[in-house]
């Protein structure tokens, strides 16, 4: 549960932010959500992954006609890792 403080998206456009989380790896399966209710409205988290090790990049999208800035607060992370197991490269 990070305290994370998103800076302004402008109008109608979605944004990527970075967030230092030590601990995250570039293979996590990552999904973000603010304190249920929380979130500013007219913003959603669009997408959100770890690109770079310890880095979290959340995707925000802002449908307002105006600049919106999203919850600033505590997020709630969950992050999938797959330790152990090398997966072969196809697949599928």
């Amino acid at each position: 549960t990070p305290t994370l403080v998103p800076t302004a998206v402008s109008a109608s456009i979605s944004a990527v932010q970075t967030f230092t989380v030590p601990g995250l790896q570039t293979s996590d399966l990552i999904m973000v959500q603010g304190v249920v209710g929380s979130q500013t409205a007219g913003i959603v988290i669009a997408e959100a992954d770890c690109l770079t090790a310890n880095v979290l990049s959340i995707q925000f999208a802002n449908a307002n006609t105006a600049s919106a800035t999203p919850y600033v607060g505590t997020y709630i992370l969950a992050c999938d890792r797959l330790e152990g197991t090398v997966l072969p490269t196809n697949a599928a």
